[in-house]
């Protein structure tokens, strides 16, 4: 983390109305004046956090983050049960993006961000590609079913012990069934400790697959609060039952509408979540975008990786950067 900039506060919050019942927040920090730059969280059903904040220069940027519906501080929040997840799907994010956009006065922004985020960049900017400066993404994924496959099935060749316990969870599923929409059913059970157990099982199988990272020293799934991970396994079992709503491959098909946006996607090439093949599909389609292979990281990343995003976030912000001792990689 030694490439990070110092901690900031933001010093502009709100809660935005975006329809159907639901206030999404935000945040804005850095300088008002400053080139703008949106923050789009993964998971999904991460919420922001407060360290990506700090992978901007503050004297340089007007860096926006938000909480996609559900998650955060966002409300109503989705480890309640009754909460109505049917207006939470992919396009009900690119128009909250769109609406915090008008409500901040932006005409163009960067985006930035990984994982899960990526999918939603990618899918935002397709669409409103005269929204977006430039996009910078680790860890890149675009939400295929083959993807979500190899993420709560095919990866379980690697840890055949944890899968079982983690096809144990939903009982009844066939090994060949649909694991995902299995747990999605139970993240909504009426019966709290069915929900708390779902949860807990489906924690435990990402903290497996990040497990070579972590080395046991941290279990960032499971670790997290009751309700932030109650809100993230019934956010993401949902979305990924439904294949994120795109059609498949349909964010690589449609990248040629990237064209003219300057892209740098950082990937791991130990990335047990989301393989490098993605990533370098991606930017074989889109003629704008470097892919910076990182040899030892992960999912997670780490501050080689690090040091390449804030790189390209320094470059793109345009001067002298305050955080010269940032890494630049070539690009594969």
């Amino acid at each position: 983390m030694d490439h990070l900039y110092p901690p900031i506060e933001p010093y502009e919050t709100g809660m935005l109305d975006v329809g159907d019942g639901n206030l999404v927040y935000w945040e804005v920090c850095g300088n008002p004046e400053g080139k703008p730059a949106l923050v789009v969280h993964g998971g999904p059903g991460s919420g922001c956090g407060t360290v990506a904040r700090r992978h901007f220069d503050p004297d340089r940027y007007r860096i926006v983050l938000f909480d996609q519906r559900g998650c955060g501080s966002s409300t109503p929040h989705a480890s309640d049960p009754s909460t109505d997840m049917s207006h939470n799907t992919t396009r009900h994010l690119i128009a909250d993006m769109e609406l915090l956009r008008e409500h901040l006065d932006v005409g163009k922004w960067l985006l930035y961000g990984g994982s899960w985020g990526s999918t939603l960049i990618l899918a935002y900017a397709e669409q409103h590609p005269e929204r977006v400066s430039e996009i910078v993404i680790t860890g890149v994924t675009t939400t295929r079913r083959s993807e979500i496959d190899w993420l709560y099935r095919g990866v379980g060749r690697f840890f055949p012990e944890q899968w079982d316990r983690f096809l144990a969870g939903a009982p009844g599923t066939p090994r060949d069934g649909d694991l995902v929409a299995a747990y999605a059913a139970l993240a909504g059970h009426a019966d709290p400790a069915v929900r708390a157990k779902a949860t807990a099982d489906w924690c435990a199988w990402e903290d497996a697959v990040v497990s070579a990272e972590t080395k046991g020293a941290s279990n960032p799934y499971s670790d997290r609060p009751s309700a932030a991970r109650l809100a993230l396994v019934r956010i993401c079992s949902h979305y990924f039952a439904h294949g994120a709503w795109l059609e498949e491959g349909a964010l690589l098909r449609d990248a040629h509408r990237l064209a003219g946006i300057p892209g740098v996607l950082v990937h791991g090439r130990l990335d047990m979540a989301g393989p490098l093949h993605t990533a370098w599909e991606l930017c074989r389609a889109w003629p704008d975008a470097e892919l910076i292979v990182v040899e030892d990281s992960g999912h997670m990343g780490n501050d080689t990786a690090r040091g390449h995003a804030l790189a390209a976030l320094n470059r793109f912000a345009g001067g002298v950067s305050s955080a010269s001792n940032a890494p630049r990689g070539p690009g594969v």
